[in-house]
């Protein structure tokens, strides 16, 4: 039965057992017992049933659980006549149930979520004309146009004379690259300038984003199941509540004793509280952007001696951001911000837009530039307030103004440096980079004082680059240039020093999150989600 169909089964259940519990209330005091029990009866029935079912399912993989108690209590129940009270361990039953399968519900959305960038279709050249067709049906050779902001849908090869691609979610680098003409293209990456010819090279499911998603749904399957801890000790309760039940019985001579025995033993904490506290303990960690799964993630959690982190959007902000300005010509740096803001309101390189954004946090109002002209991935040419103004990388800045590249501040491993020039002079620098998020380094020494032993750092990012961000931060080991299915085999690998919790954000790091103990997608502020 698919993961839907479950859910809408369990909310069927719930809804019978609630409204046959009120009805039968509500005819109970109108004067109708009778009619009370019955409905009670037809309302404890399908719970009893798909409660079998699962135990069923259970006993099979050898496992044993303390539904059998609940179970036991409402068939006794409903055979003695006792039918208020199978409802109510029916509404119980049939709440818990529905609550786990919410919270569970919610992480399958947002997993799918962060596996559902790539579109369904792709716009294919033929006969001189443009058509949409669905991935299925691309095949080697044919030749897609990419779309400013689309997802790259299969691996190609570029055709055009260039392009420009964000590759943040498949390799961790948080500055979009520019590719040329003949180069690679992997699906999954986002188009971050211009329009350009792909070239398909693969047929969609064979794809890089095909890969990396069978990865997860390998890494899924190969989990073993978490049982819930009263369940461990499960054959022993079960075994001494029948034995009690029986003696209650046997004593008295009064079958109800048996019954009131199962009642009372079926495992309301387990059933409904632990689920209720669950849900509501969801609900206030979503308040902070958190996202919890299930009951046995929170278990796993106590137990995790492993972190394994990614590195952007994880540890950094995974956003390029100014870290310094540097003056060449006398101007301020507030002018230089403005200047370089206003042109790049015209621009939707995210370079530009962490250049607007970090003018605006200044509070500079910024004028309306004209006369723009964008030349993709290499920047913008107009007119800010009646001055000429350049912004972009030093080779084309430089080629703009007459002198030779080259001639600005040494910057870190890492960082980017965009020049601005005004009416045809060097105005200044603005040194970009990705960094660490405030508080990571008191982050990771709480974590320690929570009992993790190992810390790894594992991204898909160059090495000199991570040892550069992680610089003092203590790790016990860096992994860099890795592949999703080599994220995989280091939680796998892992596990021989305990469970292994993943943090990572991006389609590159859904494997090594669906392989680990405990698997945390982490998104940039400001609203950051987390999935335990």
């Amino acid at each position: 039965m698919k993961t839907s169909d479950t859910d809408r089964l369990k909310t069927a259940i719930l809804f019978l057992a609630l409204a046959g519990f009120l009805t039968g209330l509500a005819l109970y005091f109108s004067g109708k017992p009778d009619i009370a029990d019955t409905i009670w009866f037809i309302g404890v029935i399908p719970a009893i049933a798909a409660l079998s079912v699962e135990i069923l399912r259970n006993l099979r993989r050898g496992e044993v659980g303390l539904d059998i108690v609940a179970a036991l209590s409402m068939s006794a129940a409903l055979i003695f006549g006792e039918t208020l009270a199978a409802a109510v361990v029916a509404v119980m039953y049939a709440g818990g149930t529905f609550l786990e399968s919410f919270a569970e519900g919610r992480a399958r959305r947002e997993m799918h979520a962060l596996l559902s960038r790539v579109p369904r279709s792709a716009t294919r050249y033929r006969d001189a004309g443009l058509e949409d067709v669905p991935l299925d049906q691309i095949a080697s050779g044919d030749r897609l146009l990419i779309r400013q902001g689309d997802v790259v849908p299969v691996d190609g090869k570029i055709t055009s004379e260039g392009a420009f691609v964000d590759t943040s979610a498949l390799t961790g680098e948080s500055l979009p690259v520019k590719l040329p003409c003949g180069a690679d293209a992997m699906s999954g990456s986002t188009n971050a300038g211009e329009a350009f010819d792909l070239t398909a090279t693969r047929p969609a499911r064979d794809s890089t984003y095909a890969g990396i998603v069978r990865l997860v749904e390998a890494a899924q399957k190969s989990k073993a199941p978490m049982s819930r801890l009263a369940d461990r000790w499960s054959l022993g309760f079960l075994a001494v509540t029948i034995a009690i039940a029986f003696a209650a019985w046997w004593f008295t001579g009064d079958p109800i004793r048996a019954v009131a025995v199962l009642v009372v033993a079926t495992p309301c904490p387990l059933i409904l509280a632990v689920p209720v506290a669950l849900v509501a303990g969801l609900s206030r960690a979503a308040h902070f952007g958190v996202l919890v799964k299930g009951a046995g993630s929170l278990e796993a959690m106590a137990r995790i001696r492993t972190l394994i982190l990614d590195k952007t959007g994880t540890l950094t902000d995974g956003r390029p951001q100014i870290v310094s300005i540097d003056s060449a010509a006398g101007m301020s740096e507030d002018q230089i911000l403005l200047y370089a803001a206003a042109l790049d309101q015209a621009s939707k390189h995210p370079v530009a837009q962490a250049i607007v954004a970090a003018a605006k946090a200044r509070g500079l109002a910024l004028p309306v530039p004209s006369e723009v002209a964008e030349i993709p991935g290499e920047g913008v040419i107009g007119s800010v307030s009646g001055h000429a103004v350049i912004v972009g990388g030093d080779g084309f800045v430089a080629n703009r103004v007459g002198r030779s590249s080259g001639e600005h501040p040494e910057i870190a491993v890492g960082s980017v440096v965009v020049v601005v020039a005004v009416d045809g002079h060097i105005a200044g620098h603005l040194i970009m980079s990705d960094p660490l998020r405030k508080g990571a380094a008191q982050m990771l020494e709480h974590l320690r004082g929570q009992g993790i032993l190992r810390i790894l750092l594992a991204t898909g990012d160059r090495a000199e680059v991570a040892e550069r961000v992680t610089q003092g931060l203590g790790l016990d080991g860096l992994r860099s240039g890795l592949t999703p299915d080599q994220k995989v085999l280091l939680v796998l690998s892992e596990r021989k020093n305990g469970p292994v919790m993943m943090v990572g954000d991006g389609v590159n790091d859904a494997p090594a999150l669906a392989a680990a103990d405990v698997g945390e997608p982490a998104e940039p502020p400001p609203r950051r989600k987390r999935l335990m």
